[in-house]
């Protein structure tokens, strides 16, 4: 009975510190969506062509 005490304390405190949060609004929320993903798309196209300029290099070198 101990441990369902505990646990329903654990969820009331989680609650009352959820109350607490400032959330993001949608305009922030969407804003910070796109800057994630065109910072992954910048950095992908450019890990690809680092990759391909390193496996051509290796490639004249073992040839």
């Amino acid at each position: 009975m101990e441990q369902i005490d505990k646990a329903k304390q654990f969820l009331n405190e989680a609650k009352q510190e959820l109350k607490k949060v400032t959330w993001p609004t949608k305009q922030q929320t969407m804003t910070s969506t796109w800057v994630v993903l065109a910072v992954t798309f910048v950095l992908a196209i450019f890990l690809g062509l680092v990759d391909l300029v390193f496996s051509k290099v290796i490639g004249l070198i073992l040839r």
